[in-house]
């Protein structure tokens, strides 16, 4: 792909898209226009891939989740073209920085941490695989929240990141799916003299589909990733409107587009948690309909469909899916409960999250069967199935009943989503070795005994297109000049940089990589942090979600007792070091912003102490995203991974870090002990 041709679309969209001249377009305009100039590439590949998928009619991953943290696009669609470079000069040629167009685009409010990142990366790995697969979420208008720190506290601002438009999304007004909420359950009888239960008497809402494209890394290969935006079945009460109740006119249409509003509605109170479960089945339900539609284009039934298609589960969140497709196969296709549920239990597979019990989500049965009437009866009536064959296995052994059941008993009864998933799905997987033995053995211990080939692991990972090729391009240079590019689809071919492991001229370059990526993120934290540092020091870096079993507070303690100790003896031969955090507090977690609070009450008090000048210096880094990760993560010395051992699922900030040649300080726990292992017990 030619500079001219880029250059030309680029002066093309300028001119017709943005409908600007070279007097009066705006950084935004030039960023909109080299974005869709990029654009027209991959949508070309696009229609390509799509249409070999439907040719070979091809079975399909469906991987579902409330979150994808994809980042900024631009940059990511011209490496994974391999147009980079002509387009740098393209734009050159008319007197404009690719980098400084890049540095205009927004990250995508669409996730929130490790969850919504590793979702991001499956789908940028799939197309790079050549995997028939899409991503299905919600496209949220204002994303999470973006983080101020006022006074050394969280506050939260709306996230308007799609205020100017975003060009890589395309609406899809021709697939819209009714979604429907509370009403009532009818039973009826068909044709045949069978009776089925028909939801009636809902409150709908639509769900219209934007696409945004995922391309693979210089394969053609192009993905789709399906975002739902909620719609009024009503826009305008017209008849209201002018009686002159101009809000009343518009409430409907206001209280329904909620829904894909904000992710993560506050659940502390009953509107905020009839949101959230609101929100969840908004998507799976779009979201089935949507595939069993695209199934039913070359399949003349669904009773094939476990053949055709897998739903991957991402956590606990699309849960709700299984009791939805037995609704649509039961009630909608009148299928017979056990083919519906042999067709059913093939579809799922299930990612669960975490070790934490109070994390696997549970709704009380009184919520959902106000908002979803007919899911609470399937439920119901799946549970009750599952526990006959318990018993038929283990007999009534009511403790293990108990445990197993769907439902908590209670004063108050709640559905278990992590068991409706294990129970609706053909694999369960941990995401890395460890987490997966504590799944077997602490987590859920009757379930692996009574049904141990489900249960399986899938370390989690990170694309090291984004996390070294795009974000380190001067250090993934230096490797491809030692062992060629191969590393960049296969990762393990890394290992045959270890014959290099003592070539002095190799590891001062890889310094002073690393020291130009240090002074780069000094330079940034000068201009958006107002805040200096110095470059030589060690950078100690711990960027994550805030939560008490993260352990900020851990890492902060140690610099208040580092601080003492300098300030009592300073070191003979002292080293700076540079504590760098980031990462945002759920806004209703009052430990969490605390440790915020903390970790810039220290640093007032560090950085303005000139006893300590030139050996300690904390900077918390707000609104954390993954441009800022893009930024931290090649300059990191150190990298902070001091979970409460058997708390961390996983974690891929380790890697990312890792891989750019950062230190791991850690806790044996999550995917740390795999990367011991890898790396070796001198280099942990």
């Amino acid at each position: 792909m030619d500079e001219e041709s880029l250059r030309r679309s680029f002066l093309n969209h300028i001119e017709y898209s943005q409908a600007k001249d070279e007097f009066s377009c705006t950084e935004w305009d030039h960023y909109m226009a080299a974005a869709l100039s990029v654009r027209d590439r991959i949508l070309d590949r696009w229609n390509t891939t799509q249409q070999g998928y439907y040719e070979r009619d091809a079975k399909r991953v469906y991987y579902l989740s409330l979150e994808f943290l994809i980042g900024r696009l631009l940059d990511d669609g011209l490496v994974n073209l391999g147009i980079r470079a002509p387009m740098a000069a393209a734009l050159e040629s008319v007197g404009l920085s690719l980098e400084r167009i890049i540095d205009r685009e927004w990250d995508a409010g669409l996730g929130n941490g490790g969850l919504g990142r590793l979702a991001a990366c499956f789908l940028e790995s799939m197309a790079t695989l050549g995997v028939p697969a899409m991503g299905y979420g919600i496209l949220y208008e204002y994303g999470i929240f973006r983080q101020l720190i006022v006074d050394g506290a969280q506050t939260e601002a709306v996230d308007d990141w799609r205020r100017y438009g975003c060009p890589w999304d395309v609406a899809r007004p021709d697939v819209l799916f009714p979604v429907h909420y509370y009403g009532r359950v009818e039973t009826e009888t068909d044709e045949n003299g069978r009776p089925f239960m028909r939801w009636v008497d809902t409150e709908d809402v639509m769900a219209l589909a934007h696409d945004i494209f995922i391309p693979g890394h210089k394969n053609d290969v192009v993905n789709t990733l399906r975002l739902w935006s909620a719609k009024a079945t009503r826009e305008l009460d017209l008849s209201t409107f002018n009686r002159g109740d101009y809000v009343r006119a518009i409430h409907d249409k206001a209280d329904t587009e909620t829904l894909s509003r904000v992710l993560y509605p506050s659940d502390t109170v009953d509107l905020g948690k009839e949101l959230r479960l609101k929100q969840e089945y908004f998507f799976v339900a779009a979201t089935l309909h949507d595939a069993i539609r695209r199934h039913l284009k070359v399949n003349e039934s669904v009773r094939n469909l476990a053949d055709k298609a897998v739903f991957q589960l991402n956590d606990t969140h699309p849960a709700i899916a299984v009791p939805e497709l037995m609704r649509i196969l039961v009630d909608e296709h009148r299928m017979a409960w056990d083919e519906a549920w042999n067709v059913c239990r093939r579809c799922f597979a299930y990612t669960n999250h975490t070790v934490l019990p109070e994390a696997l989500e549970c709704w009380s049965t009184g919520l959902v069967g106000k908002v979803l009437p007919r899911h609470l009866q399937i439920i119901f009536e799946i549970n009750q199935r599952f526990l006959d064959d318990v018993r038929r296995r283990y007999g009534d052994d009511s403790g293990r009943i108990s445990r197993m059941s769907l439902i908590a008993e209670g004063e108050e009864k709640w559905v278990r989503m992590a068991h409706l998933a294990i129970v609706g799905s053909f694999s369960v997987n941990g995401v890395s070795e460890l987490h997966t033995r504590i799944l077997r053995e602490r987590i859920f211990p009757d379930f692996a005994e009574l049904m141990p080939e489900k249960f399986n692991n899938k370390t989690n990972g990170i694309t090291p297109r984004r996390w070294l090729l795009e974000c380190n391009p001067d250090l993934a240079a230096l490797i491809t000049s030692r062992i060629g590019d191969s590393w960049l689809r296969n990762l393990q071919d890394l290992e045959k940089l270890l014959p290099f492991s003592e070539d002095a001229a190799l590891q001062r370059k890889w310094r002073d990589v690393k020291q130009t990526n240090k002074r780069r993120l000094a330079e940034w934290l000068v201009t958006h942090c107002g805040i200096e540092v110095d470059p030589t020091s060690l950078f100690d870096i711990q960027i994550k979600r805030l939560h008490e079993y993260k352990r900020q507070l851990l890492n902060i303690l140690h610099v208040i007792a580092l601080y003492h100790r300098y300030r009592q003896s300073p070191p003979t031969d002292p080293v700076g070091r540079t504590f760098l955090f980031a990462g945002k507090a759920a806004p209703a977690y009052t430990m969490a912003k605390l440790i915020i609070r903390l970790i810039n009450g220290v640093a007032d008090v560090v950085n303005g102490d000139p006893k300590t000048s030139g050996l300690l210096r904390v900077v918390f880094v707000p609104n954390y995203s993954v441009t800022v990760a893009e930024k931290m993560i090649p300059a990191a010395d150190l990298s902070e991974q001091i979970s409460t051992a058997g708390t961390e699922a996983s974690g891929t900030g380790n890697m990312k870090l890792a891989l750019n040649g950062a230190l791991t300080l850690g806790t044996l726990d999550g995917a740390n002990v795999e990367i011991k292992d890898a790396v070796g017990d001198q280099n942990f």
